[in-house]
């Protein structure tokens, strides 16, 4: 098999990328060659503008353009109320919603003592300092439920709530459209035990 090195060189770049495989990366290889000059010069500007101009935010961490941030330098927000997310991604996510009218608190990471990631290791102590002036009184934990997602939102947990911090967790269990008949038993024990009161 012939082997065309700026080819290979390209499918093994883009294969590193999360969720794309060689065969992927290859497909996406041969478009981006496909397309005009032009095009694939904008999408690696794109790339290079992006790593050149995109920062994390000093005070929340997610990721900004501008310092600080967009959501933490709008006064219409309410920082009394922070949501704690591992990734900048989730902030995207969370926002998509509309509902949540805070600020954030971004890890970058979970506790994960099997990958040696410990306390130190992500930005909770500058979650700490940023509680410690009081303004702050609620904490949503807001990380995946999944053991070190679980694992890190208790320990925040047990370091704020000795502040006077009120510290939530959001609520995990059946999605909406959802069949019990299909549904997990982690699922259904945490659709349980996050249960509400109506009416």
């Amino acid at each position: 098999m012939i082997t065309i090195e700026p080819i290979e060189k390209l499918t093994t770049q883009l294969s590193r990328l999360p969720g794309i495989g060689r065969k992927t990366a290859q497909r996406l290889a041969y478009h981006i060659l496909s397309v005009p000059e032009a095009q694939a010069k904008e999408l690696a500007d794109a790339i290079t503008e992006a790593r050149e101009n995109v920062c994390n935010c000093p005070v929340c961490g997610t990721y900004t353009d501008v310092v600080p941030c967009r959501i933490c330098s709008d006064d219409r927000r309410d920082g009394s109320v922070i949501c704690v997310v591992c990734d900048p991604r989730d902030v995207a996510a969370m926002e998509k919603v509309r509902e949540f009218r805070g600020k954030y608190h971004v890890l970058h990471g979970v506790l994960s003592p099997m990958e040696g990631i410990g306390p130190n290791d992500i930005r909770i102590r500058e979650l700490v300092e940023r509680v410690s002036d009081g303004t702050v009184k609620e904490v949503i934990l807001a990380t995946n439920p999944d053991v070190e997602g679980e694992a890190t939102a208790s320990y925040i947990a047990r370091l704020l709530k000795p502040m006077g911090i009120t510290c939530t967790r959001i609520a995990h269990g059946i999605p909406i459209g959802g069949n019990l008949e299909y549904t997990d038993e982690v699922t259904l024990a945490k659709a349980l035990e996050g249960r509400r009161l109506l009416g």
